[in-house]
Formats: structure tokens, C-alpha cells, sequence
């Protein structure tokens, strides 16, 4: 039975908007080849009809939603004018964020234009970028903050935007060298049982930051910068005893530290530092019984001043769209067992 509409249940009011892309950019740059933009748009507002006629283009539906197409279309000119162009996930991020807009979860301060075009760091032909709301906070709160605790989990950018950003630190001279540390932690730290010779040893546990630097730097320059103490890459256990002076410190798979190893790292924060320390509270690698620092942390210093929390979730993997999917589906499963647990 189709329902007439009443009192308590009003029409939704309908609008009509029409955008006029300028001349200068051609539509292919904001319809996407094959019209693949477009297609993202259309799938993202069903119950809107979009047109496109020459330069122009319409949208007619419910007025919320051809209010947000109206500002997508906007947003997407800005980030054309600054020369960067518009892929099928920064169309689908931007509606993500104008939708959080829209039902209150987002604050406004930022709009989808500001988060796509804040540039980091431009290295060997490309340009690393915030590519989420999230994301964008993320950085800007490694700008204003001494100590910040990036959690989240796999694939949101944590440890590749705090690289980005201590190489951004080096080359601008805020700070005289770069050390990059994680948790030995399936070596139970006790590196001196397996074969080798030191760097042969802690490889495998630092080679995922290797790959970082080598996306930023030019590769001929890492070995000379690690020799001269430039940029250091070491295990955690290594940097007992010291104070890290004029550094962008960066703590990776923090949460395979102990309570005694986090309070051992953090207080190594010497002058004119920074220290940045990523970590996912869902992949605890430590022995049962150990508590990780990264948990307990959280309780310890919230609300220090200096110190900030910046917490990422699966809306911002950046990463194939299926690991966010698969990020979701564990977390569903683990609060089922925890439910379960306590029935």
C-alpha cells in the first residue's frame, strides 16, 4: 500500500541546482574519463537525477541531498584550481565528509578541499597528503603538539604520515636528525640469541620503515645520512639510557611495548623534540600476562598538556577498500566475544 503523505509524514522538499563548470577546465576533469567521476556521484545520491549539457550541469531531488551535490561540485573546483586532480576516492572521501558534516559527526572546520590539498611533503615526483579528516588532524597535531600517540588500525597512515612529516621536519631544519625505533618483539628484544650481525638481526624488524624512507628520500642519500647519524633506525632497546636531543622521534608498533618500555621511551624526550608514536590496540603481539604500554598509556596521560591523542578507524584506511571492510568485520567479532565473555 503506498503511503499518502501526512502531518507526520511530510514530502520531502524537492530542489533543483545547476553548476557551471568555467571554461578553463575541461568537464573530463570533473567528470573523470569514461565519465567515472560522474558514475561515483550517481551512485552516492540514487535518488537524485544529475545532468550533464555542455558545461553545465543539474541536479533535482530531495533539496538535502542536491544541497550536498551542490557543495561536492564546489569543493571538487577547488581542489582543480590548485592544479590536483580529482580521483574516484577523493569524489568518494569528499562525499564521506560532507555527509559526516551533514548529520553532525563532523565539526565543519574543515572542508573536504582544505584535507585534499594540505601537502606535506613532495618527494621523487609525488606529493604525500592527508587524504582524510581524520588524517588531516592527525598532522596538524603533530604541528602543534610535543608528544602525539597516532592509534589506529592497519593501513590508516599512521607511521607513513609521521615519516612524511620527520622528513618534512629534517629538510626545514626544525630538527638535526631523524631516529625511527619499534619493539623487537618477537625476538622477545633478546637480539644477541640470533645469528648475525646487529643490522642483520633487527632487519626484519625495522624493514617496513626502510620502505617509508625510501618512498621520501632519494635512496642514494640513506645510506650517507645513517652513517653520518642523520637518520637512525634501531630497536626499541637500544635507546635505554639516552636523551634525544634536536629530534623527530618516531615509536612504530607501540603497542607490542610493555608499561616499563613506554615510560623508558617517552621520558628519553629531550630539547627541541618530537616524538610521534603509532600503534593499533588490536594487534597486541606480547606475551600473556604483559600488559602494553600503548593500552595503559592512554589512561596515564590523557589531559597532560603537550600531549595528544590522535585516534584514526576504518573510515580512514587508505589502503585497498576492502581492508577497511575486513578492519570492521574483526571489530564486530571481537565485541560479540567480549559480550559473550562476560555473559
Amino acid at each position: 500500500m503506498t503511503q499518502t503523505p501526512t502531518a507526520q509524514t511530510p514530502a520531502p522538499r524537492q530542489a533543483r541546482a545547476h553548476f557551471t563548470v568555467p571554461a578553463s577546465h575541461p568537464m573530463v576533469t570533473v567528470l573523470g574519463s569514461g565519465d567515472a567521476l560522474l558514475r561515483v556521484i550517481e551512485t552516492a545520491f540514487p535518488a537524485a537525477d544529475i545532468h550533464v549539457r555542455g558545461n553545465e550541469i543539474s541536479a533535482a531531488g530531495d533539496a538535502t541531498e542536491v544541497a550536498l551535490i551542490q557543495r561536492l561540485f564546489d569543493e571538487m573546483m577547488l581542489v582543480l584550481r590548485t592544479g590536483q586532480p580529482m580521483t574516484e576516492d577523493a569524489v568518494e572521501r569528499s562525499i564521506a565528509m560532507l555527509r559526516a558534516t551533514e548529520s553532525g559527526e563532523g565539526d565543519g572546520e574543515e572542508t573536504p578541499a582544505e584535507v585534499l590539498t594540505q601537502n606535506i611533503l613532495s618527494s621523487r615526483g609525488r606529493t604525500i597528503r592527508p587524504k582524510t579528516l581524520n588524517q588531516k588532524r592527525y598532522v596538524d597535531a603533530i604541528d602543534k603538539h610535543t608528544v602525539v600517540f597516532g592509534i589506529g588500525p592497519a593501513g590508516t597512515g599512521k607511521t607513513y604520515l609521521a615519516m612524511a612529516k620527520a622528513v618534512q621536519a629534517l629538510q626545514s631544519k626544525q630538527v638535526n636528525r631523524i631516529i625511527l625505533t619499534r619493539p623487537a618483539v618477537e625476538a622477545g628484544e633478546r637480539l644477541g640469541f640470533l645469528p648475525g650481525t646487529l643490522y642483520e638481526k633487527i632487519d626484519p624488524y625495522l624493514r617496513p620503515l626502510y620502505d617509508a624512507l625510501h618512498d621520501m628520500l632519494d635512496p642514494d642519500s640513506i645510506p650517507r645520512l645513517m652513517a653520518a647519524g642523520t637518520i637512525e633506525v634501531a630497536p626499541l632497546a637500544y635507546m635505554r639510557g639516552r636523551t634525544l636531543n634536536d629530534a623527530f622521534i618516531i615509536l612504530d608498533e607501540a603497542q607490542n611495548t610493555s608499561a616499563e618500555q613506554m615510560k623508558m621511551f617517552l621520558t628519553r624526550l629531550g630539547f627541541d623534540s618530537k616524538i610521534v608514536i603509532t600503534g593499533d590496540v588490536t594487534q597486541v603481539d606480547l606475551p600473556n600476562g604483559t600488559k602494553s604500554g600503548l593500552r595503559q598509556v592512554q589512561e596515564i596521560l590523557d589531559g597532560v598538556e603537550d600531549v595528544h591523542f590522535s585516534r584514526l578507524t576504518s573510515q580512514d584506511v587508505v589502503r585497498h577498500k576492502l581492508v577497511g571492510r575486513i578492519v570492521d568485520a574483526y571489530e564486530k567479532y571481537d565485541n560479540r566475544d567480549s559480550h559473550n565473555g562476560k555473559q
